[in-house]
């Protein structure tokens, strides 16, 4: 069985979790909100069958994994109508901000998962570098369960912060819009319809000049915050130990 197959069977169902929380929190916080769109149509299950879409969630993660790029995917959106939530201006902001945060909060869990199941003695340091040495090199014998925890930690953060980019129709773009004053704000929004085009071609530029400006500009977020759920394993371990 290759690495990358085995990569694959690690790192696949932790995304499929973190999306399909991602959007549920959505759904979730709209129907909170006063808009239930969601619920109506079915969408506020944990049902992966609901969410997936074939190519955000399966084919492009995976082949970004394969050829060695950041991974990264989505899940068809949950519908919201935000006409239909109590304050569709904040309300907005906040369904957007629901699904990275539920991405956070899954993090976390991951940490104190990943620290009830570490080898006495052994930790992270608050290190992710060294945390995935430790998975592969430190640990004797394959630590299948280790391994997935810190997979599972880190494409949680990873998804929560790239959603939070301020590009439309990520998250962040919808918590920037609910920001900007009465006479931007309509303008931004019709961005929302071509921001995946957007992201799509800063993409292929850098693939075309060799440069990652997603690995860029979410790298060191992404390692900070991945010192912090460690060290929130550390402690859990050393709590029990």
């Amino acid at each position: 069985m290759s690495e990358t197959f085995i990569f694959g069977l690690v790192l696949i169902p932790a995304l499929i979790v973190a999306i399909v929380f991602h959007e549920v929190a959505h759904g979730y916080m709209a129907r909170l909100l006063g808009d239930p769109t969601a619920s109506e149509r079915g969408r506020l299950t944990l049902n992966p069958i609901a969410h997936v879409d074939p190519i955000g969630t399966l084919l492009v993660p995976g082949a970004l994994a394969l050829l060695g790029g950041p991974v990264f995917g989505w899940a068809k959106p949950v519908p919201v109508n935000k006409w239909r939530l109590d304050n569709p201006r904040y309300g907005m902001m906040a369904v957007a901000a629901a699904g990275p945060g539920s991405n956070f909060v899954l993090a976390s869990v991951g940490a104190v998962l990943l620290g009830l199941s570490m080898p006495a003695g052994l930790g992270f340091g608050g290190d992710m570098e060294a945390g995935a040495a430790l998975l592969v090199n430190g640990l004797g014998e394959p630590q299948w369960l280790a391994t997935g925890l810190f997979y599972f930690i880190l494409v949680n953060i990873f998804l929560g912060l790239f959603n939070l980019l301020p590009i439309p129709p990520f998250d962040g773009s919808h918590i920037v819009g609910g920001l900007l004053p009465e006479r931007m704000r309509a303008g931004w929004e019709k961005l929302q319809g071509v921001g995946m085009a957007l992201l799509i071609a800063l993409i292929a530029a850098s693939w075309v000049f060799g440069t990652s400006w997603l690995g860029t500009v979410l790298m060191p977020p992404v390692t900070f915050a991945m010192g912090f759920y460690l060290s929130l394993a550390d402690w859990i371990a050393a709590l029990i130990a």
